[in-house]
């Protein structure tokens, strides 16, 4: 045949996945060649007319010979149009089915990102020199909007439900799923992405969707999806999807670099965000003003004020003209430093470069200015800003003006503005009333709370629900609920129904006052009251009933709180489960936990030591150690913690073969020990006098993390058993550093070895730590040449003393 198989990846792929090909192409092999015959009319131009298929075979051998170069290796993918990806995509739809294996081979954009250094230098800054200056404001992605009309439709709504069924996943669920997948529009597709409350669920379909046959995302889906990853820190999905843009061939403008930036720097990685700038410019994509923005605002969030002013002097190089949120941008990171005088100064020069200030960036520095409650200064920032800028004070500076000064508990100076407003004509808001309410009853100032809801009365503004559950709230955090309850009367009074936060800060007051079964009672008659208790809800109550002791009628309020759809967090069991414990009911915080994990929960690896804890407490190892393989089968891998108490378990029991084994197991998963672990093992160790068998360990717990002081702790814990020659053949171990912590140890040994009523073993280890150049104490010196005088060793002791003359730390004639 003609053709090599070897050589020809495409074809082979081709082959090899022909399934995938059926109802696109028909294959028939034959001598010399392969006769492709379409059997349907691709949009490509590529088929608009009829021609033999030797001229196809020849397209197809001219493809194959070539070596498919990676869309990241082009010179400017972003030059690609739409209709060549089609085209060109034809040939390779085996991609579409071959899964995310592709996505981990090496790729130079990964190595770009995840590329170590410090976060010091100007490398990521030199980057923008490399650019060729001829900046043109390219057309965007038209962008998806999340619309009422496309989260309703019955197909997005459909799949939704069927993502929500992925816990019992089967072939039939995922063929229906597949099948309307078909049927959606690129933005019903990004209306079921937003949907998704979890983030990492949107993702996996997203990656699902893009293997299935026949279906390719359009560009609007890649941006869709990179946007919600830009809110999370999911930074490594966002690269991923960045990547797969570029072997799917999709047009990537600066702003899908620009999500995986913010992306990775809410994932507290600024060195990596930088580095998308170098990736950028090697896949051949000019900078563009949004890009530069969202660096500038990056560096400003990651506390490199200094480094975003040299951005903007690099930005001006390549002819990128600053606009006002850049400039915003740093006058943010110039409050956030305190210096207001250089905030000032970049408002007064923006107008000479070209830039009016707006009112964001006064905005900014009135919130620093009412974040420190000064008050002139930001009446004179106003009058400035109506000055030299032409803005005149509205209703949103107002409400940001009240909205800032409550946020920062200064409720005075809030309402002082609000009256201000009101007295200058704009629009009495309930929203600024509620505001400066909740900030006096945050600072439990209730006879001013109520005094302003009156207020509110008088001038016709009526509180609403969160008027109204904000002095709830404050009257149950003074211990209140009378008060609280009343106000709750007075809202059904005045025509406000109480919501589930009104009530779950009733329940919270009651539960702190110790009022759990009334708080309880109140919740059984929600139904009667028209409410739906929500997590918050049951979880106040959990720990009012751990709080008073009612650990069943804890546990029975977890119960219904997981029948009712809540899950409690990790945190919350753990409370729970600690509770138990600490009851010597062991074996039912076991039960609890397992019925936790059966129903769904979240459990971790804290859950579990907590457990291990508790039997170690009582006792009971074999039931720690079945429950630590329990964890193997539950997928939950112990922790240094989880071995650490299990190791001081043991040795307790005076298991020290079995603790031995657990701590190399510990070693071997790759744990790095803690100093409690330490502490832990060389005690155990110690206070058997396992000296031979802990210095073993210690040689590879050592090479896992350095512990410096771990051989004091050795000493200092053999000194305390009475065991003076393993703490003195030790002591080379510990002179090898001559530290102070070194000479406090030497100390120890020197004090034991007198009261054991060895004192030349104390003048041997003064005379080591004079050969190590450190000098002993002075005045134990001294008892231990007392010492050996009285039992005839006066040679030795006056050695002792010529040392000390010899430092000039004692007069002879003295």
């Amino acid at each position: 045949m003609l053709f090599n198989f070897i050589s020809r990846p495409r074809i082979r792929e081709a082959l090899s996945n022909c399934h995938k090909f059926r109802g696109l192409f028909e294959v028939h092999a034959c001598v010399p060649g392969i006769e492709v015959v379409p059997t349907c009319k691709p949009k490509s131009s590529l088929f608009g007319h009829q021609f033999p298929s030797y001229v196809l075979n020849a397209f197809l051998s001219s493809l194959s010979s070539r070596k498919s170069p990676k869309p990241s290796s082009r010179s400017n993918p972003a030059l690609y149009a739409e209709n060549d990806y089609e085209e060109s995509d034809r040939f390779n739809l085996a991609h579409f089915g071959s899964g995310l294996d592709e996505l981990d081979d090496d790729d130079e954009e990964s190595s770009d990102i995840e590329e170590g250094g410090s976060d010091h230098n100007d490398d990521d800054l030199i980057v923008l020199n490399s650019f060729t200056g001829d900046y043109k404001q390219t057309e965007g992605v038209r962008r998806f909007e999340g619309g009422e009309d496309e989260s309703r439709h019955p197909l997005v709504r459909e799949i939704c439900r069927l993502i929500e069924l992925r816990s019992a996943w089967n072939p039939k669920l995922e063929g229906e799923l597949r099948h309307l997948l078909r049927s959606l529009k690129p933005r019903q597709v990004c209306a079921v992405l937003q949907l998704q409350t979890d983030e990492r669920v949107a993702l996996s379909f997203f990656y699902w969707a893009d293997r299935q046959w026949r279906y390719r995302h359009d560009p609007i889906v890649y941006y869709a999806m990179l946007e919600i990853l830009s809110k999370t820190k999911l930074c490594q999905g966002a690269k991923r999807v960045l990547r797969l843009m570029a072997k799917r061939r999709i047009v990537r403008r600066p702003e899908a670099f620009g999500y995986v930036m913010v992306s990775y720097s809410r994932a507290g990685k600024m060195r990596n965000a930088m580095r998308v700038l170098t990736m950028m410019q090697k896949a051949g994509i000019e900078p563009d003003l949004s890009i530069c923005n969202t660096a500038i605002h990056i560096l400003v969030m990651g506390n490199s004020l200094d480094k975003a002013v040299r951005f903007l002097e690099r930005m001006k190089l390549i002819e990128i003209t600053p606009n006002v949120v850049t400039y915003n941008c740093l006058i943010k990171g110039y409050c956030d430093l305190h210096r207001l005088e250089d905030a000032m100064e970049l408002i007064a020069e923006m107008p000479f470069k070209g830039c009016c200030p707006d009112k964001i960036s006064y905005y900014t520095v009135m919130g620093f200015l009412c974040k420190e409650k000064k008050i002139n200064e930001v009446r004179d920032l106003i009058e400035k800003m109506t000055k030299d800028s032409n803005l005149l004070p509205d209703q949103v500076t107002y409400n940001t003006l009240v909205h800032m000064l409550s946020k920062n508990g200064h409720g005075d100076e809030a309402l002082e503005f609000l009256r201000e407003a009101e007295a200058r004509g704009f629009r009495v808001d309930k929203v600024g009333y509620s505001a400066i309410i909740h900030s006096f009853c945050q600072e439990g100032r209730m006879d001013k709370a109520k005094e302003t809801v009156n207020e509110m009365f008088s001038k016709g503004c009526i509180p609403d629900v969160v008027t109204y559950s904000s002095v709830i709230d404050g009257f149950c955090r003074e211990g209140k609920t009378d008060q609280a309850k009343k106000m709750l009367h007075q809202m059904y009074k005045h025509g406000c129904k109480p919501n589930t936060v009104s009530y779950t800060a009733l329940l919270n007051g009651l539960c702190k006052n110790g009022n759990s079964l009334q708080a309880r009672e109140m919740m059984n008659a929600s139904e009667e009251e028209w409410w739906v208790p929500n997590a918050i809800t049951y979880s106040v109550l959990m720990h009012g009933f751990c709080r008073e002791g009612k650990l069943s009628e804890a546990c029975d309020t977890v119960r219904e709180m997981i029948k009712k759809g809540f899950f409690p967090t990790p945190v919350e069991i753990n409370l729970l489960i600690q509770n138990l414990c600490q009851e010597c009911e062991v074996e039912k915080a076991k039960r609890f936990m397992e019925e936790c994990l059966n129903n769904g929960c979240a459990i971790n690896v804290v859950n579990f030591t907590t457990v291990i804890h508790g039997f170690c407490q009582k006792g009971d190892l074999e039931s720690a150690l079945s429950l630590l393989d329990d964890m193997y089968l539950s997928n939950k891998h112990p922790d240094v913690f989880t071995y650490t108490t299990l190791i001081d378990a043991l040795g307790k029991k005076g298991r020290t073969e079995e603790a031995t084994k657990l701590a190399m197991k510990m070693l071997k998963t790759g744990l790095i020990p803690t100093p409690v672990t330490y502490r832990t093992v060389i005690h155990q160790y110690c206070r058997v006098g396992r000296v031979e068998d802990l210095l073993r360990l210690l040689e590879k717990m050592l090479l896992r993390q350095d512990c410096r002081t771990a051989y004091n702790q050795v000493i200092e814990k053999l000194c305390s058993f009475g065991n003076l020659e393993q703490a003195y053949k030790l002591l080379g171990k510990v002179l090898r550093t001559a530290s102070k912590v070194d000479a406090d140890t030497c100390h120890m040994l020197m004090e034991s070895c007198l009261r054991k009523g060895i004192p030349l073993m104390s003048y041997n280890v003064a005379c080591r730590m004079f050969n190590r150049n450190l000098v002993p104490d002075l005045k134990l010196c001294e008892k231990v040449s007392k010492k050996l005088v009285l039992e005839g060793k006066s040679e030795e002791a006056d050695k002792l003393i010529l040392r000390f003359v010899e430092r000039g730390r004692v007069d002879l004639q003295s």
